[in-house]
């Protein structure tokens, strides 16, 4: 008998991996935070809330103590937003061992800190931990992998033989599995991807057409690319699954919560009123702060993160900050836009 695989989070995205897992022959512990939720799933068989429609094998069993959750496991899977990261790697730290691989599936930046979530992991986990952590990104919808429609990520970590075990638990003929040893690339284009996401979404809301979007998601990958390439990811990164891939799903589908979030935005909806609506975290917004600090930081310029950052926190009009996207200086698409001393990103 396998040891069961601990995935912590039964949202969308954490219900939806453990489906997946369970059909590939695994026991899988779900633990839900709440107590009332975890009851509820349980019964159900089904996570009405969240992943409607897709059965809950008798293989995944639902716990709200997370002891009881990663009892002889060698695979935890974190399937919590990012700002619950820290919080969960401090619950879990007792209950690691050598031999544990810890899969993150968020894809953001802590706040205020503004680190990378391998980062958070790494200082709260042993040291024995640290080459075991792996990143399970991109384009992935949870609608969509709970339906077993066909799926391509990518697996990334700083050990190969760690990351070809994430690999094995979690292909089948549905749902493959690519391995990227680039970490730092993959975490920067899953969480970034998040900001351009917004972006267009706005710009739907605005009533703008194709031409808009495909002119936000191509200078949004190259914006991406030139801030990842600065704190050393693999330019490569950014054209593959966890970087362009990404970056068209999240822009294109209504599963997306941060494009339509984005649309509300361009109707003219509040921030805080469209975060109340959703109901569920929309990375993009503590990711568009985050990503305008390490920009900033890097000397990097973003001129569609800056416009987004100005939209989300100091109110500017949307449609203003497309005219100052569209009035920037004249520059060449292939250039590497960096900052100077005294200079405007803008």
């Amino acid at each position: 008998m396998k040891n069961p695989i601990a995935v912590l989070g039964a949202g969308s995205w954490g219900t939806a991996l453990a489906v997946l897992l369970a059909h590939n022959g695994h026991e899988v512990n779900l633990w839900a935070r709440n107590q009332e939720q975890c009851a509820t799933i349980s019964a159900d068989k089904e996570n009405k809330k969240y992943l409607p429609g897709v059965i809950i094998p008798d293989q995944v069993s639902l716990c709200n103590n997370i002891q009881e959750a990663l009892s002889d496991t060698e695979f935890i899977v974190s399937a919590v937003p990012s700002h619950s990261v820290r919080e969960i790697a401090q619950s879990i730290c007792p209950y690691v061992h050598e031999g544990t691989i810890i899969i993150n599936t968020a894809k953001g930046f802590e706040p205020k800190t503004h680190l990378r979530l391998s980062q958070v992991l790494k200082e709260e986990l042993p040291d024995y931990c640290h080459d075991h952590i792996a990143l399970l990104s991109g384009p992935s919808h949870a609608e969509e992998v709970g339906k077993n429609l066909p799926t391509a990520l990518v697996v990334a970590g700083d050990c190969q033989s760690s990351a070809e075990k994430v690999q094995d638990i979690f292909m089948n003929r549905f749902f493959r599995v690519y391995i990227n040893l680039d970490l730092i690339g993959v975490e920067l284009a899953g969480a970034l991807k998040n900001v351009i996401a917004l972006g267009t979404g706005i710009s739907d809301g605005l009533g703008y057409g194709d031409n808009t979007k495909a002119a936000l998601i191509t200078r949004g990958l190259a914006e991406i690319t030139r801030l990842g390439v600065s704190f050393g990811a693999d330019d490569k990164t950014f054209s593959g699954l966890a970087g362009l891939g990404d970056l068209v799903v999240t822009c294109t589908s209504m599963h997306s919560r941060n494009r339509r979030a984005g649309i509300q935005i361009g109707q003219g909806k509040p921030l805080k009123q469209v975060l109340s609506n959703m109901g569920m975290v929309v990375e993009g917004v503590n990711t568009t702060e985050a990503a305008h600090h390490l920009a900033r930081q890097a000397g990097v310029i973003m001129p569609i993160t800056e416009q987004m950052f100005q939209v989300l926190f100091h109110g500017k009009d949307p449609e203003n900050a497309v005219i100052s996207l569209m009035t920037r200086s004249k520059t060449h698409e292939g250039e590497g836009e960096m900052l100077s001393s005294g200079n405007d990103p803008l």
